[in-house]
């Protein structure tokens, strides 16, 4: 039977309380976590953390791979009443060395490897670092357990942070009610049974990744984290543990439908899960293809107000470019620049309102007020709403459709990537005076980002090398310039600034 939409909230601590107890909740590389194992192992986990960090609020970061500790932090870390911050392993000192300044982080947990990386100037004050060896030692040494929490569902429970089209990352507070009810509403629409099997590909420093692991276990399956190398990886995977479900962005997807998949790989899926970009009519096909018999749903969503809108897979054949319907618990609307809805087929901002909206961005009040502001008056919900930016129309079925960004930001391979922050690390080089990042289309990665710079002093052929190399050296991989283009000049507006529609333009963007 699959998870009824129940709108009553607990703490998300509680997400592991309906598997039954001797089922399989966590498959590990070397071992597997029944969900008794895991009420256990989160509870002592929490008597830790609690014991390390008593400070209620305080936040504890983790930067590393997926495992037991990174998919027991986000409830271990709630039951003890600290924040979790999950820190993306794919960044680089310089981001970690922000995010743990920006949230004023009391412990950062990882692998030896990542946190070794890190020198004193990127440690803010007060923050511990702690080997996950060491951690679960410690916690191996704990004579309890804590019990179930019983936070406000409005507490803070997480921070999420998410690039915008401006300045550095953005710290996105959810609440205990907010990844409840996220939980409880995949799960509902996707029809989730306690004998599904989760691939978890996605990072888990991302809400749809994080997102794998609460609808998975409300509804008491199991879920598989896998940090792969290579496509052939997940297809190995998928025949291993007969996985039923895969959640994943169209880069991905473009890999895996290039591949030869045996039967015993795909015999057992049962859906497909796709957000972080727009599925291709060839990509659905290829799918279909694949897995003639997954029901495939592609969403979208926005880590301020988790997923907004996804596409039943009966209507996916007829109306491919579609972004569906509102999720349950969430409200969209399309909004004109006076403040009333569109008539169908008109463009307009899409506005979510409803109780997945987030509490705002973390120590950030400017930027909260632009993206969070009150519902309009249509809203049956009122209070706080998310407007997106994004430009949308819906047609006379209710059916949205997306037009276009407001921002400039960038989607690269289901990563949001701000250009100012890869402008900022040209420039910090001395390397460049003025630099301007665009995503240009992609067949593999939805957006590259390519990077026009002009020189400081000239160029020539030593200095695109060393500009290459540093950007490699201080960006993460999702982030580095696909292509540096160097200008003698920018071409600049009537006002004096340069021409991002110009260059963009100019690159076929």
């Amino acid at each position: 039977m699959s998870v009824a939409l129940d709108p009553e909230i607990r703490p998300i601590d509680h997400i592991v309380e309906y598997g039954e107890l001797h089922a399989p909740a966590l498959i590990l590389r070397d071992r597997t976590l029944t969900y008794q194992d895991l009420r256990q192992r989160i509870g002592a986990l929490a008597a830790w953390l609690q014991a390390k960090v008593p400070v209620k609020g305080a936040r504890v970061a983790s930067w590393a791979a997926k495992g037991e500790l990174t998919c027991l932090l986000p409830l271990a870390a709630a039951r003890a009443g600290l924040v979790h911050v999950p820190i993306n392993p794919l960044l680089k000192h310089m981001q970690v060395s922000y995010i743990l300044d920006d949230c004023e982080a009391a412990l950062l947990l990882g692998n030896a490897g990542r946190l070794s990386s890190l020198g004193p100037e990127d440690i803010s004050e007060g923050c511990e670092l702690v080997d996950e060896v060491e951690l679960w030692v410690g916690v191996g040494a704990m004579a309890s357990e804590l019990p179930l929490s019983d936070a406000d569902p409005e507490a803070l429970a997480a921070l999420l942070y998410t690039s915008g089209s401006t300045g550095r990352p953005k710290g996105v507070m959810l609440s205990h009610a907010n990844l409840w009810l996220g939980a409880v509403s995949v799960a509902h629409y996707l029809g989730m049974e306690n004998d599904d099997v989760v691939l978890a590909v996605l990072p888990l420093s991302f809400d749809y990744g994080q997102n794998q692991l609460f609808n998975a276990w409300r509804a008491g399956a199991s879920v598989v984290p896998l940090d792969y190398l290579t496509p052939r990886d997940v297809i190995k995977a998928c025949a291993r543990h007969q996985i039923t479900t895969i959640a994943a962005v169209p880069p991905l997807w473009v890999q895996l439908i290039e591949q030869d998949w045996p039967n015993e790989a795909t015999m057992s899926i049962r859906r497909l899960t796709n957000s972080g970009g727009a599925l291709t009519t060839d990509l659905i096909g290829g799918l279909r293809r694949i897995f003639p018999q997954a029901r495939l749903f592609p969403m979208y969503g926005l880590t301020e107000a988790f997923r907004s809108t996804y596409l039943d897979p009966s209507l996916v054949d007829s109306h491919p470019t579609s972004m569906g319907r509102a999720i349950p618990f969430a409200e969209i609307l399309v909004i004109q620049e006076d403040g009333m809805e569109t008539l169908p087929n008109e463009e307009g901002e899409l506005v979510h309102c409803g109780p997945l909206v987030a509490q705002g961005y973390w120590h950030d009040a400017v930027r909260t007020a632009e993206r969070f502001r009150p519902a309009p008056d249509v809203s049956a919900y009122g209070g706080t709403a998310v407007w997106s930016g994004d430009r949308v129309r819906r047609d006379e079925n209710g059916l949205l459709y997306f037009v276009g960004r407001r921002d400039a930001m960038i989607k690269s391979a289901g990563n949001r990537i701000s250009p100012q922050e890869v402008e900022d690390a040209a420039r910090d080089t001395g390397l460049v005076s003025e630099a301007i990042a665009i995503g240009v289309p992609d067949v593999r990665l939805g957006q590259a980002v390519h990077l026009v710079v002009r020189g400081a002093t000239g160029t020539d052929d030593t200095q695109q090398d060393e500009l290459a190399a540093i950007l490699a050296r201080e960006l993460p991989n999702f982030m580095r310039p696909h292509k540096i283009h160097w200008r003698d000049t920018m071409p600049l507006n009537p006002n004096g600034k340069i021409d991002r529609v110009a260059l963009a333009e100019e690159l076929g963007a």
